[in-house]
């Protein structure tokens, strides 16, 4: 039970704010009568919440109790000021949201920064250009490099009929090692489900109690050179072993409640998506393909490790091509088809994976998320340096995107870059 104080009350905003966004509110396992009682009164108006977001920072600055669960902020207990810099940095990303909900004009970069601690910048095309040189060397066959590469790309598309058991073998070498580098809570149990009609490739519904369900989209087909990475992402190491880990470690045994719910347009969900992009690699080493295709080939599934290393090698950069289009979107009004032509030339997509990627976009829950996933695993990368101690972290800590800045620079003062 959330013992009232500070903490209490942002549950409430999240949970207040989640009645005007349908998916801000990623996860919530807190006091269900907390749930219960804002579900029960009138939607509160935008203006109202920002005035209380407002309130809230004032009176975490102000030093007020966290909670009264015995480590809530006391002069006494030691995590406090890391654990109230994290809540006000989450209260912040609130906040902007309430103030866009409420018609005021906030810029996109400034959005994306004070949501989630990062500022977004373009990326100029001249490095996308290089990756297409660098694509052009290593792609199998002739003709112009985009129709090659889609053709390359959708030859690896997984039969629907033979997803189950890949997830399946993926999974349980993932979690197996998982559990024997960083450990997982006894209990702890996934469920993988194909779904359709969704903005996203794969999702992680954290139920609580150490239990998720991971939806798979498959309006596009799953692609066999992505696959190991989504079940990596979503599950072991990833959003569900951070959720079970965090749970049990800040929720059940410190009574920080805050950490029972999770929010779209917060710190969290950057270093969360960065670490999760980060777990196949952790595992598996930063070139996984040999073991990928251990696991695919002997099910029929087309995965040829060799060239699949080379391409993603090469075009690891095309990745921030999302980024340059949520500028040309929400800075520039730049129309969506107009857009989405950009992202099928710079990001050597087919049509219709060029346009899902917009659909992201363009969602109003996801707007500012891209960042995220173009911001998130670099610097996760750059804090862990190759350490899984520093990735145990991640797992198991508040930490805020900040905090891993510093730490960073830091290391590069002691000993140079990694």
């Amino acid at each position: 039970m959330a013992a009232p104080g500070l903490v209490d009350e942002y549950l409430t905003l999240g949970l207040r704010l989640g009645r005007h966004i349908d998916g801000l509110v990623d996860a919530y396992y807190g006091p269900a009568e907390r749930a219960a009682a804002v579900s029960a009164e009138p939607v509160q108006a935008p203006e109202r919440l920002a005035a209380d977001a407002k309130a809230l920072v004032a009176a975490i600055d102000a030093g007020g109790v966290l909670d009264l669960s015995g480590s809530g902020g006391s002069r006494g207990d030691g995590a406090a000021p890391a654990r109230r810099h994290w809540l006000r940095a989450q209260v912040v990303g609130l906040l902007t949201t309430a103030r866009r909900l409420a018609g005021e004009p906030i810029r996109y970069a400034d959005e994306v920064e004070a949501c989630y601690g990062v500022r977004p910048t373009r990326v100029d095309e001249e490095v996308f250009s290089e990756a297409h040189r660098r694509l052009d060397e290593v792609l199998p066959g002739s003709g112009p490099l985009a129709e090659r590469l889609v053709v390359w790309r959708e030859s690896h598309a997984v039969p629907v009929d033979r997803l189950g058991v890949a997830i399946a073998s993926l999974a349980e070498d993932l979690r197996e090692r998982t559990k024997s580098m960083f450990g997982l809570p006894e209990g702890e149990h996934v469920e993988f489900e194909l779904v359709s009609n969704q903005p996203w490739s794969g999702f992680n519904y954290y139920l609580g109690d150490l239990r998720s369900r991971v939806a798979v989209n498959t309006d596009l087909p799953v692609l066999s050179t992505s696959l190991a990475h989504l079940v990596a992402h979503e599950s072991y190491p990833g959003h569900h072993t951070e959720h079970t880990r965090k749970e049990v470690g800040l929720v059940r045994r410190r009574s920080w409640w805050e950490e029972s719910i999770f929010l779209v347009g917060t710190p969290q969900c950057l270093l969360a998506e960065g670490l999760a992009d980060l777990g196949l690699e952790v595992l598996w080493g930063r070139r996984p393909e040999a073991t990928v295709a251990a696991h695919l080939v002997p099910l029929g599934i087309h995965y040829d490790a060799e060239v699949v290393e080379e391409v993603s090698e090469a075009g690891e950069a095309l990745g921030a091509v999302r980024q340059n289009a949520a500028f040309r979107l929400h800075e520039d009004g730049a129309d969506a088809d107009t857009v989405i032509a950009e992202v099928a030339r710079w990001g050597l997509l087919a049509i219709d994976r060029a346009a899902k990627a917009v659909e992201f976009l363009t969602h109003p829950t996801w707007r500012a998320y891209l960042t995220c996933y173009v911001e998130g695993l670099p610097l996760c990368r750059s804090f862990v340096r190759g350490d899984p101690a520093r990735f145990d972290r991640l797992l198991a800590e508040q930490l805020t995107p900040d905090v891993l800045a510093n730490q960073i620079e830091a290391d590069l003062a002691a000993t140079g870059p990694a």
